[in-house]
């Protein structure tokens, strides 16, 4: 196994944000170099959640058992909850240790909210649904960094809207050298495009 990559899990947690990531990470199909990630998911505790689409889910350990030390990447993905208060503000301060420690953090729709208000995107380059979703979050003092793009990735950290799984996968995989980058280039438009001519690249991988 090349390393640990942590899957943040919730109460409603939005499951199609990153099934493409966890995937393709676990899988060494295509990859560039031998072996695959595992997927290990952290909970606030290890009590079961319940996702978006109604998955049940038991954490494999608690948030404060992570250690950066243990991690090749934290992944947040969106969910009603970031909306809904501070229940899911210790994933951000976690998000803030990881980042201090030069591991990758990789946010997409709601997390990037609770990125935003723990002041994580104030001095790097970063997405997410719209400027002005993170415009509303108290804290947020990033308007300048703001990108409108699908995803975006600025050292460790990588960002993306809710409508982007495919172009935040896309992220992650650059950021852990997953790909060369004509696989990369190949994966992204076979996904996101269908287009019939990078499954010839991946074949050839």
């Amino acid at each position: 196994m090349k390393g640990i990559v942590h899957h943040a899990v919730y109460d409603t947690l939005a499951d199609w944000e990153t099934g493409h990531a966890t995937a393709h990470l676990r899988s060494s199909r295509y990859h560039r170099s031998p072996g695959a990630y595992e997927i290990v998911t952290v909970g606030l505790t290890t009590d079961p959640v319940v996702t978006m689409g109604g998955l049940r889910i038991t954490p494999d350990l608690a948030l404060d058992q992570l250690s950066p030390a243990d991690s090749a990447l934290l992944i947040l993905p969106g969910a009603d909850l970031w909306d809904a208060g501070e229940t899911l503000a210790p994933f951000a301060r976690k998000a803030r240790e990881l980042l201090t420690a030069g591991v990758p953090v990789a946010a997409i729709c709601g997390a990037t909210a609770g990125l935003a208000r723990e002041g994580l995107l104030d001095e790097r380059d970063h997405t997410s649904a719209v400027l002005q979703y993170l415009e509303a979050q108290e804290g947020y003092a990033g308007a300048k960094r703001y990108l409108d793009q699908d995803a975006v990735l600025d050292g460790d950290l990588i960002t993306a809207g809710p409508t982007e799984p495919v172009a935040f996968a896309r992220e992650i995989f650059r950021r852990l050298d997953v790909y060369r980058p004509e696989v990369l280039d190949a994966w992204f438009r076979l996904f996101s495009r269908s287009d019939a001519s990078a499954f010839e690249v991946l074949m050839a991988a």
